[in-house]
């Protein structure tokens, strides 16, 4: 069985995928994390924190998996669709420098008055548990396939929660960014500023950052570390069958 990992893990075990013995009939996720600590000691440490993806879906210690599946195994997140919307969506991973301008006018109908766009950017400080400390740039990574269909799963919860809005943007940036640079854009377009425009931005982000599988890794001056987040998914983060 062949294993993805990304950010801390990928880093502890210096490669991007490992190889796992198991026999035919596979193994629960929980029996998967003590092969795993006992066939890359490297790894040991993280494995009973680390999330599960099988098949680019979140998984529990009951369930099984098979050595034909896809496997992943992540920290926590820092910090084919379904039906289609009748009003413009755009969901993206991209290593390219986030257009503010041209994601606006992408999500923006005739019948929109009103836009609404978080952007995260790149700070100089950050809080840390000895005071502020100076970052000099940021990098982020992404499951890219897992992360995709997770925005689209973000993006149908807005909807659902926030029915008045028209367009939807999500965009993360992976790669390495400097100080000021956007990494992060969430927007929403409406008929008036009271139809839930703000809401739904808001709503946006704060499920990305649970939910999609983003990692960054923050360079300061004494050396580097990956920021790794404190939300655990449970089944209910799924997507829900049919709408993958």
């Amino acid at each position: 069985m062949k294993i993805k990992l990304f950010a801390t893990l990928k880093e502890r075990a210096q490669a991007g995928e490992i190889e796992l013995a198991v026999d035919g009939d596979g193994l629960t996720v929980a029996a998967l994390r003590q092969a795993i600590a006992q066939q890359h000691p490297a790894l040991a440490p993280l494995t009973q924190q680390a999330l599960v993806a099988i098949n680019r879906e979140f998984a529990f210690n009951h369930e099984r998996v098979k050595a034909t599946d896809e496997v992943a195994l992540f920290p926590p997140v820092s910090g084919g669709s379904g039906e289609a919307s009748a009003w413009p969506e755009i969901v993206e991973i991209t290593p390219a420098p986030i257009d503010l301008n041209a994601l606006q006018q992408a999500i923006t109908t005739p019948d929109d008055g009103a836009v609404v766009i978080f952007t995260g950017t790149v700070r100089a400080r950050t809080r840390g548990r000895d005071g502020d400390q100076v970052t000099s740039r940021l990098e982020y990574e992404a499951y890219t396939d897992m992360a995709v269909a997770k925005l689209r799963q973000v993006a149908r919860e807005m909807r659902a929660r926030f029915p008045a809005i028209h367009g939807i943007a999500l965009a993360q940036r992976v790669g390495e960014m400097a100080i000021g640079e956007p990494t992060v854009a969430v927007a929403a377009s409406a008929g008036h500023r009271g139809d839930g425009a703000f809401e739904a931005a808001r709503y946006g982000i704060d499920r990305l950052k649970q939910i999609v599988p983003v990692w960054k890794r923050e360079t300061r001056p004494d050396g580097s570390s990956w920021v790794e987040g404190d939300y655990t998914p449970t089944p209910a983060d799924r997507i829900a069958d049919g709408n993958a």
